[in-house]
């Protein structure tokens, strides 16, 4: 009897069930468009996400509290408590957008992805909203990231970034985890190698780092690729702008056009993008011409960029990515050189510049990366492979060869290939130790003869082996520490080469020309780092690091400017630097705020000194201490009104007697192309209404003084005083509509007449110019 009761009294208590269940729905939206695959989380259990139209559905329990939790990327997390609902509801939510916080900012850099509260030690991300708001006044990416990231030294507004380091040391420019730089012949351009329309963001890790070794010893700068953001199958984005100066807007005037489409069509996804610019005239705050060497008036810029993406199956990837970058100066103008020492600045005259055309000629990157998750016991596997080819061309040197004129060329080929795992060892609920591992393999041809087919920078050939550990653990979900070790194994291969005959400006020989021998080059060391950080308490998260960089030194300076006939007798020895930080973070309600101290020691430097004598610039070895500190604030007074601000400080000395300490009477300061002045920044965006953004940025740099003048009553070159000065810039962004926007930006907004700080130290009549005077550029961007 009861087995025919049974089915009868099962099948009613599930009707029955179902009957206390009611359906949730609705649409998550913006202010101006319907937000796709958003989280949406019941009593802290994930449910369901919106769709592509932004639509969302789940079953609730009937006649009970619900809160409801909702997020998406971009956007401030919605928390919603419900009553007790007792049939079927629609509720629409509406998210409100907000610029990344360090609780769901996600970083590559560290070669897996991981979240920015769990990195022991300082970190700065320019995220794609801050990217937008900065390109609305310049595009111009070294003056990006000099405004956005702390402990960043100042733009020169050229070219290249001669000087701009890290910390006071040097760092590894990468394209998505792909060095960028060549430290073989550190030729400073490395920041200008692709255009920042194809960014999501840009990651910066400070300090020395074994993570991508060679070349690392200041830290690291990744510039992280676009990835589509739609489930259509084709989107795309138009963006046209007009720029110049308000000061003399004669010959001025440039613009800008970049068209971009993205989508997903079954398994594959794909981006494609082009960029073309073309700048004016750069005027000062006097309407002058700025002076054309490596200035980034009259440049014209070309980007290419493609990525595909094929995921075979839910746990694998397979992404295939190709960049070109081209930005070379086409200036009506010859250069007039300035007077250090009346204060003079130097400028232009009309006439055809001599040589070819200076800047990136080109810049070509493959990259080609296969991921698996689960591969086998908890372990992730990606394997990439890349290659790398890029040409940078100088300015000429009258009368610096052979009693004659030169113009050289820096030439960087490199390819490699990489493998990187990340196993899981323990996952409990208060412990978990992962390790990740793998080695990292690359050839890199570098070299620098001039244009004219003289050799003046052999080639060099390095080929760069190193195998990596790293682990983390996580105890009690909140202390997690983290150690490693790298193996550096590099080689060098240097032929036998003739050095060029180098003289001063009335024909003197100052270096004679003469047979060199090369030979190999090794190098190998151990590199170890260990970091320890407590995330229990938001308001206050502390962290201490240790770690270990190494780079080659400028090997390419040294034997340009060899005295002796074979390079085993060159002083070329890598440099290993020792980093110590210590910093915390905080977050309380409306407020993020970070600070950090650091020092960094290595017994051999990189100091590139100038000779009076000769007139010419060599590298020291001297011991180097670099110490300093940064703080960083972020605070939302109000829903519509956000407040930003940092400072930093570095300084630096050299060791000359060599006796481990850097307070002897005859020990000095490091100069002006290692340690830039202290940096103050300021942000204040005001959201008045929900289309309208508007941000006034503060950039200020300040003084230092560290040399005395020479008996000409100059500086020596990288000596020079910096005064300081402060800068105002604007940007305004209107949504005309859900997908065309309106950008108006202003740099040097209260036209501030100055010398930005390396013409100040750099103590060279030809780079003495001014910084740019009032500029505008009004842009026009439309998403379909």
């Amino acid at each position: 009897m009861m087995k025919y009761l049974l089915f009868p009294f099962l099948l009613l208590s599930f009707f029955c069930a179902f009957a206390q269940n009611i359906k949730l729905q609705g649409r998550i939206a913006d202010q101006q468009a319907n937000v796709p695959f958003a989280t949406i989380t019941l009593d802290g259990e994930t449910r369901t996400s919106s769709d592509r139209n932004g639509n969302y559905a789940l079953f609730v329990k009937q006649g009970e509290p619900l809160t409801l939790k909702v997020y998406a990327i971009g956007y401030r997390a919605l928390n919603l408590k419900l009553g007790a609902l007792r049939q079927d509801t629609t509720i629409n939510l509406f998210l409100e957008a907000e610029t990344n916080t360090l609780d769901n900012v996600v970083i590559s850099a560290t070669r897996s992805p991981e979240n920015i509260r769990n990195i022991a030690s300082s970190v700065s991300v320019v995220s794609k909203k801050k990217l937008e708001t900065e390109m609305a006044i310049n595009p111009d990416l070294s003056s990006i990231l000099a405004n956005q990231v702390p402990g960043f030294a100042p733009t020169a507004q050229t070219g290249n970034n001669v000087g701009q380091n890290l910390r006071g040391r040097p760092m590894l420019v990468m394209i998505d985890g792909v060095s960028q730089s060549s430290p073989l012949r550190n030729a400073e351009v490395d920041l200008r190698s692709v255009d920042p329309s194809v960014l999501q963001q840009i990651e910066v890790l400070k300090g020395a780092t074994a993570i991508y070794g060679n070349g690392a010893a200041g830290g690291l700068v990744n510039y992280v690729t676009l990835v589509p953001d739609t489930a259509a199958k084709f989107a795309g984005k138009t963006q046209v702008g007009l720029n110049g100066s308000l000061v003399n807007m004669k010959n001025s005037a440039g613009g800008r056009i970049n068209q971009m489409v993205y989508g997903k069509v079954g398994k594959f996804d794909y981006v494609a993008s082009g960029t073309y610019e073309q700048t004016g005239e750069y005027k000062d705050s006097k309407g002058d011409v700025v002076g054309p060497n490596y200035s980034l008036g009259e440049t014209d810029s070309y980007n290419a960029f493609a990525k595909i993406g094929y995921v075979p199956a839910k746990n694998q990837r397979l992404q295939l990515v190709y960049n070109t970058f081209s930005s070379l100066q086409n200036s009506n103008f010859t250069l007039v050189n300035g007077n250090l020492a009346t204060g003079q600045k130097a400028t232009g005259v009309l006439g055809k510049p001599l040589g070819k055309p200076t800047g990136v000629k080109y810049n070509h990157n493959f990259h080609l990366s296969y991921q698996i998750d689960s591969v086998f016991k908890n372990t992730n596997l990606n394997v990439d492979a890349f290659y790398q080819k890029r040409q940078d061309v100088f300015y000429v040197s009258l009368g610096r060869f052979d009693g004659g004129d030169g113009q050289s060329l820096a030439t960087n080929d490199k390819k490699g290939a990489r493998l990187f795992l990340q196993s899981g060892l323990v996952k409990e609920p208060k412990i978990s130790l992962s390790l990740a591992y793998g080695l990292d393999f690359m050839k890199d041809k570098t070299a620098q003869p001039l244009e004219d087919g003289r050799i003046w920078v052999p080639t060099m050939d390095m080929l760069n082996l190193a195998p990596f550990a790293q682990a983390n653990l996580n105890l009690f979900k909140d202390l997690i520490f983290k150690t490693g070790i790298r193996y550096e194994r590099v080689n060098i291969k240097v032929d036998d080469y003739r050095t060029l005959r180098t003289t001063n400006a009335a024909g003197a020989t100052l270096t004679p020309s003469f047979d060199v021998t090369g030979g190999n080059l090794k190098y190998g060391t151990y590199l170890f780092n260990a970091a320890l950080k407590y995330n229990k308490y938001a308001v206050f998260s502390p962290f201490v690091s240790f770690s270990q960089g190494f780079s080659v030194m400028d090997i390419g300076l040294a034997l340009r400017d060899a005295k002796v006939k074979s390079i085993d007798k060159i002083s070329t020895d890598a440099v290993k630097v020792n980093n110590y930080e210590a910093g915390f973070e905080t977050i309380y309600e409306g407020l993020s705020f970070s600070a950090a101290a650091y020092t960094s020691t290595s017994k051999l430097g990189i100091e590139v000194v100038y000779d009076p004598a000769t007139d010419q610039f060599n590298t020291s070895r001297s011991p180097e201490r670099i110490y300093g500190f940064e703080i960083a604030a972020n605070y939302a007074l109000l829903p519509s009104l956000e407040l930003g601000g940092s400072y930093s400080y570095t300084e630096g000395k050299r060791d000359l007697n060599k006796n481990g300490k850097y307070d002897d009477a005859e020990d000095m300061y490091l100069n002006g192309r290692r340690i830039s002045a202290p940096k103050y920044t300021g942000t204040i965006t005001y959201r008045p209404v929900a289309l309208l953004e508007l941000t006034l940025n503060y950039t200020g740099i300040g003084s230092r003084n560290r040399f005395q003048k020479n008996a000409n009553g100059v500086y020596n070159g990288n000596e020079g005083a910096v005064k300081a000065y402060h800068l105002f810039s604007f940007a305004g962004n209107y949504k005309i509509n859900k997908s065309t926007r309106l950008s108006l930006g202003v740099e040097n907004l209260f036209n501030q007449d100055y010398f930005p700080a390396r013409a100040q130290w750099f103590m060279q009549p030809g780079f003495y110019s001014k910084g740019r005077g009032t500029a505008v550029n009004l842009g026009l961007s439309v998403n379909y």
